[in-house]
């Protein structure tokens, strides 16, 4: 028997026809209904075997507001101007929780599904993209809770809604916090294959980037202190400034910031699809 060389010159090489601008966005619309059966797998699942169930969608931010109620207008007695400390707190916490749970659910995308991805094939950015449509849900429950607290203090109290343009924004904001929190997320998931660190950093990252985000302050409290560029220079605190602008009416609403904030987006998010796409043809091997 003839023994086989033991270097052999290939003369063709087969790989896939794919270039690094190759997003395959149509092949992830093709599978939207696996997208929709993710977002019920999620949802359903987070709190399946709790006590209270889909209550801690309430609790939860019921509970930071008490704290914050104590912590930051009683005892540091930073003013939240016109707009009452339960309600400003509130409307913070709503869309800043739907930010944190977008970046923190698709930071850990590759680890935590590594089991899926190593059995069966379907374009990988399905996960990510469920895991941003399923906080939308609780991000709704959560308006809704705000809503009834605004009609509650609207019938009680002297305060009453400035109605006007401004709630056109919130969509727009809402998108915007979406493709952020995608973006950052899968970039992070992206390096997390390789270099465990992020996966710790991104626990007590997100908690650090809330102070330096007027979540529990308003934008005007803090162009006040020497660190208001770098407070500023955060894409998140002008869209949490104008969430709560648009919503109440009053409050700064900064068109540059605003579309600062809105370019940030788009380019984390391009560059987290691209990263997330090369990343993804290798990543088995790093898991």
């Amino acid at each position: 028997m003839q023994e086989k060389n033991s270097t052999e010159n290939w003369t063709e090489v087969i790989s896939p026809g794919r270039h690094l601008l190759d997003l395959r966005l149509a092949e992830v619309w093709r599978y939207r209904d696996l997208v929709l059966l993710f977002v019920k797998r999620d949802f359903v699942s987070q709190y399946r075997q709790t006590v209270l169930g889909y209550a801690w969608y309430i609790i939860q931010p019921v509970l930071t507001t008490f704290m914050f109620l104590i912590v930051f207008n009683k005892i540091a007695n930073i003013s939240t101007g016109q707009i009452p400390a339960v309600l400003f707190y509130m409307c913070s916490i709503t869309i800043w929780n739907y930010f944190a749970s977008c970046l923190t659910a698709t930071s850990s995308v590759f680890t935590a599904n590594a089991g899926i991805f190593g059995k069966v094939y379907f374009p990988r950015l399905v996960l990510p993209l469920s895991i941003v449509l399923s906080n939308i849900i609780k991000f709704a429950i959560q308006l809704v809770l705000l809503t009834v607290l605004i009609i509650y203090y609207s019938a009680t109290s002297s305060f009453h809604l400035q109605w006007g343009w401004h709630y056109m924004l919130i969509p727009v904001i809402v998108l915007n916090m979406a493709c952020m929190g995608l973006g950052a997320g899968i970039i992070i998931s992206s390096l997390t294959t390789k270099y465990r660190d992020f996966a710790v950093l991104i626990t007590f990252g997100v908690q650090l980037l809330m102070y330096v985000t007027p979540v529990a302050y308003p934008l005007s409290y803090a162009m006040q202190s020497d660190y208001k560029n770098f407070i500023l220079f955060n894409p998140l605190s002008p869209m949490v400034e104008s969430f709560r602008y648009a919503v109440f009416g009053v409050g700064i609403f900064d068109t540059n910031l605003f579309l600062y904030s809105i370019a940030f987006s788009v380019v984390a998010l391009l560059a987290g699809i691209i990263l997330f796409n090369k990343v993804e043809r290798s990543f088995m091997d790093t898991v």
